[in-house]
């Protein structure tokens, strides 16, 4: 299973120092306007620290929100952030990418399975999180990638999906030595 270990990196440049990189405070700011109300998501600067906010809603008549999420956005929750932050419209709108480098592990299930002939591998992913099939592969056979891809170009291994490009969905792979 491909697992999160934290916020992936979000790419946008800072207005105060020009840096590009920013990280997710893991807090919101909620706004009203009478019956109407705005939320952000705050991320900083990793170079500098400013603070920029990353619309969520706008001007939305406050009955048109569940409580649940209102009662979330107001006790910044964490599982609420990780959410938004894998939403393409919020994405979208506020023109920031996702740098998912180094957060994220894939969980094998130990390593008692690495010495059999034939692996049949059904990969899950918790969460949409873009990576290389090859990668997932190498770390999680214990292979370089090398290796891995000398192996698909030699047929012994296959997939009904291309794994030679940036996958975020389950997929299924056989593996033979």
């Amino acid at each position: 299973m491909v697992e999160p270990t934290r916020f992936p990196v979000l790419f946008r440049r800072c207005t105060a120092c020009g840096h590009d990189r920013f990280r997710a405070s893991g807090k919101f700011r909620v706004n009203a306007h009478h019956k109407l109300l705005e939320a952000w998501l705050l991320v900083l600067c990793t170079s500098c620290g400013d603070t920029v906010k990353l619309s969520v809603l706008e001007r939305v008549n406050v009955r048109s929100i569940r409580p649940d999420v209102l009662e979330r956005l107001h006790t910044n929750d964490l599982g609420l952030v990780a959410e938004l932050l894998q939403d393409p419209l919020v994405l979208h709108r506020n023109r920031v990418a996702l740098g998912w480098d180094g957060a994220w592990r894939l969980d094998t299930g130990g390593s008692d399975h690495l010495d059999q002939e034939v692996l049949d591998v059904s990969v899950h992913f918790a969460a949409r999180v873009p990576v290389r099939p090859v990668r997932l592969i190498a770390e999680g056979c214990a292979l370089s990638r090398a290796e891995v891809e000398r192996l698909l170009t030699e047929g012994k291994l296959v997939s009904a999906t291309r794994l030679s490009t940036k996958l975020s969905g389950d997929f299924t792979f056989t593996l033979k030595r």
